[in-house]
């Protein structure tokens, strides 16, 4: 494989990889807001925002750590055959299904800019009575996305070498 695409790899595989381990810990943000959520109901005021702020942590926290998911291969796979085949079998699969992926990915992403740009514009704001900004969830949205985008490709350049015969180190 050229060296471009080598260093490609080995970029986005550390930088999702840096992204992953810092995002994982976000799931303790999530444990205080909701937290704080069932100590506000039962010793004072409920607080109005904990239960969408809650939902906005978690949906960076998943959407930020998507990437790296990808990248540790632990996402749901029925592997009914996938764990006997070869190594190259299994490569040349992966190539095929990465494909429809990057489909899915293409339109995730134009819908999240879309989407996206509409907030900025036009300062939306969620229906709830807490009404914060969507913009800020929405950018995290945009930039996970495009992450798994980056890790997809990364991992497509991996399964080509390992088609090939020539595994990148």
């Amino acid at each position: 494989m050229p060296e471009v695409f080598t260093a490609y790899v080995r970029i986005v595989d550390g930088f999702n990889r840096r992204v992953g381990r810092i995002v994982m810990y976000g799931i303790f943000v999530l444990m205080g807001i909701l937290l704080y959520s069932s100590m506000s109901k039962t010793m004072f005021l409920p607080a109005h925002w904990t239960l969408e702020m809650a939902q906005f942590v978690m949906a960076g926290y998943y959407l930020l750590g998507g990437a790296y998911s990808l990248q540790l291969d632990s996402h749901v796979r029925m592997d009914l055959l996938y764990g006997r085949w070869s190594p190259k079998t299994k490569a040349v699969v992966d190539v095929v299904t990465i494909l429809m992926l990057f489909v899915y990915l293409f339109f995730l992403l134009y819908g999240g800019v879309s989407s996206t740009a509409y907030a900025l514009q036009y300062s939306e704001t969620s229906y709830s009575s807490w009404s914060p900004y969507m913009a800020p969830v929405k950018i995290v949205m945009v930039i996970g996305i495009a992450l798994m985008f980056l890790q997809a490709t990364s991992i497509l350049i991996k399964d080509i070498a390992v088609a090939i015969g020539r595994p990148l180190p």
